[in-house]
């Protein structure tokens, strides 16, 4: 047992060495282009010679390649082979890639979906197949393949939302009502009815009360959804909001569910002619470098700093118990029902970050540098 023990433990050193020294790595095993690695690549970590398939939704979004990037160097520290693939939010790509993995013998996929709706088929042959499947971030829906599921706590993302905006407008305290809009996110994304959920929770008693007031009327989730977290799309419903609703009185408050969004809520604004007088309490989610910079500079207000490392962590605990056997750390069991099972799960805690405490989150603890956020552009 201490011999199988060290030889782990050196397996283990060999791929955090190899990982540390490893320079300009490719984000994936398997480009989602399908090209092969050029010739001067560093050597592969020695596989146990069991793979896992990791199928992710776009590089688009710096979060998704930054999870990408994390799930592939703790898988192959524990010495797996990986095949990370990323799709471009194109779903038929999506299913091929799982298609591709399914057939060639992955021992276990982690996926990440576009629209979960469209991999029932194909997560069927997963389970006909006797792979394992683990929903990354994004609850797999209607499918009784899915074995765990990792991800934040969606609702309590949507509850700090609306508790920033509570306090940070004073909104139990106020005399005269702020206005309004909301961003929310996708309709085929689970997650996104779960942040809006959370918003509510918080913020409804004050639309109802006229404490808050939108004026465009636009406050359910079928009505602020939007597909594919587009920022184009959000930009062009705030210009729209503002063009509509806005000529004679300001925007006080931008609800929004991802930084992206607050990228085209920003655009718009300055195409309004808003200014640092009367811009409005803008929120976001995922703590993207450019939202950390935006914020530093007073175009943004806030954002839900959600650490893709530790989410990373605890999917790999789960890919590594599924394939030796054991079962993994759950801490929710009631939430996620997927139509076919409630998924049993493992929620990381997610936390706010503004200007008074970006540094401490992101800066103290190595996740960006003050290089990376004045770069960012």
């Amino acid at each position: 047992m201490k011999k199988r023990l060290l030889s782990v433990l050196l397996i283990g050193a060999m791929a955090l060495s190899l990982v540390a020294c490893g320079g300009n790595n490719s984000s994936s095993s398997s480009s989602s282009d399908g090209n092969e690695a050029a010739a001067g690549d560093e050597k592969k970590v020695e596989s146990n010679g069991k793979k896992v398939g990791v199928a992710m939704p776009t590089q688009s979004s710096e979060r998704w390649i930054k999870d990408g990037d994390n799930m592939k160097k703790q898988l192959e520290a524990l010495g797996y082979e990986v095949d990370l693939q990323y799709a471009e939010d194109d779903i038929p790509t999506q299913q091929s890639q799982l298609e591709t993995m399914i057939a060639q013998g992955v021992n276990c996929l982690v996926v990440a979906a576009i629209d979960s709706g469209a991999l029932v088929n194909v997560l069927d042959q997963a389970k006909q197949a006797n792979i394992p499947v683990i929903a990354y971030d994004r609850l797999l829906m209607d499918t009784d393949a899915v074995s765990y599921y990792a991800s934040f706590d969606n609702e309590g993302v949507g509850r700090k939302i609306g508790e920033y905006i509570e306090t940070k407008a004073d909104l139990a305290n106020a005399s005269e009502p702020q206005t309004i809009e909301f961003f929310m996110g996708s309709p085929d994304d689970n997650n996104a009815v779960l942040l809006h959920k959370g918003v509510m929770s918080v913020l409804q008693k004050y639309l109802d009360d006229g404490k808050l007031v939108c004026k465009s009327g636009r406050t359910s989730f079928e009505d602020t959804c939007i597909l594919r977290w587009s920022q184009e799309t959000a930009q062009q419903n705030c210009e729209n909001y503002l063009t509509g609703f806005y000529a004679d009185e300001d925007l006080d408050i931008a609800c929004s569910a991802f930084d992206g969004f607050a990228y085209g809520i920003k655009a718009a604004l300055e195409g309004a002619g808003y200014t640092a007088d009367n811009w409005p309490l803008i929120t976001g989610q995922d703590a993207e470098v450019m939202a950390v910079k935006n914020i530093v500079e007073g175009k943004q207000t806030q954002t839900i700093f959600k650490d893709t490392g530790l989410l990373a962590e605890k999917c790999v605990t789960m890919v590594q118990a599924v394939l030796e056997g054991s079962e993994p750390e759950i801490n929710d069991t009631e939430t996620y029902d997927n139509n076919k099972l409630v998924v049993p799960s493992y929620l990381c805690e997610p936390v706010s970050l503004d200007k008074d405490n970006y540094k401490e989150l992101v800066i103290d603890s190595g996740y960006y540098t003050e290089d990376d956020i004045n770069s960012a552009n």
